[in-house]
């Protein structure tokens, strides 16, 4: 439940973040300024994705810690 809750709030972010990025592109109205939005969007979204793998694998370590399973063997 907790999963679908989390990608669903995910899609719905990305979904907001595209659509304004959209409309700010559409209201510049040229190559140039179309390419820069689009180049935008694909910065910030790389940038997401960035910091949610970093959440990710910092929150992976401390419950694998919390679990014992990176005890020095």
């Amino acid at each position: 439940m907790i999963k679908r809750i989390f990608w669903l709030g995910l899609g719905v972010t990305i979904g907001v973040i595209a659509v304004r990025k959209f409309s700010q592109a559409q209201q510049s109205l040229g190559p140039a300024g179309l390419n820069r939005a689009v180049g935008k969007l694909n910065d910030e979204l790389h940038y997401f994705v960035d910091t949610l793998r970093d959440g990710m694998s910092q929150r992976e370590s401390e419950l694998r810690s919390a679990l014992g399973l990176d005890a020095e063997k």
